[in-house]
């Protein structure tokens, strides 16, 4: 029987590989990571509401050392850009150390102790383009390391390391998964600031996609 495992952010990737590929893949146990970044708080808080919809357990992974070795604006109190975005300038202002690699090397710890098959998360073509983590060189990679680095080998997959975040808000209108729980804002405001890149790479796919109804909730 096929089980598998979920790095969640409850961002929009990461929700729409769980609705689309739960079932697929087994999905049963999601990892969320407080790394303290500014919107650890609302990130656990709509992961937790996402896992319960889905019925899947959800464990929260604190890294407090790593806010300690990064000045990403994530964490510190620097601005999060709002301007110039999708540069590496704006890449290497929000880029957090070796965080993917990280994220997956513990959730291949869970798999090796539990036997998990895959490891999903949710890398994409937009992010690609200045992220080298979201890549699929880089899943690639990782995924052979696995195969030596743990005993029971789970693979690395990234179903939508093809698809532009318009084609991600596409799936989950067409699978009526609910965006209405995402949290993709990269600050601590109860709703999306609309300003920082993540809110605005959403906010223009759900606006592409006849999504204006769950603008109205988000932002």
């Amino acid at each position: 029987m096929i089980k598998s495992i979920i790095l969640l952010s409850a961002g929009l990737d990461s929700l729409v590989v769980l609705g689309y590929c739960k079932d697929k893949y087994g999905i049963d146990l999601a990892l969320t990571f407080d790394y303290g970044q500014k919107s650890a708080k609302q990130e656990i808080e709509a992961s937790k509401s996402i896992c319960n919809f889905y019925k899947i357990n959800h464990k929260v992974i604190v890294l407090d050392w790593l806010k300690n070795i990064t000045k990403t604006s994530l964490v510190s109190k620097n601005n999060i850009p709002t301007e110039n975005l999708g540069t590496n300038e704006s890449a290497q202002a929000v880029w957090v150390p070796n965080r993917n690699s990280l994220f997956l090397n513990i959730a291949a710890s869970f798999a090796d102790s539990y036997d998990y098959n895959y490891i999903l998360f949710g890398a994409n073509k937009d992010e690609a383009e200045t992220f080298p983590d979201n890549t699929e060189i880089f899943r690639e990679k990782i995924s052979d390391l696995f195969q030596i680095s743990t005993l029971s080998k789970p693979k690395v997959i990234a179903p939508l390391i093809n698809s532009t975040k318009n084609d991600i808000v596409r799936i989950a209108i067409e699978n009526s998964i609910p965006l209405e729980l995402v949290r993709s804002c990269y600050d601590s405001g109860k709703k999306h600031c609309g300003k920082c890149e993540s809110c605005k790479h959403l906010k223009n796919a759900l606006l592409s996609n006849n999504g204006e109804r769950y603008i109205n909730i988000l932002f």
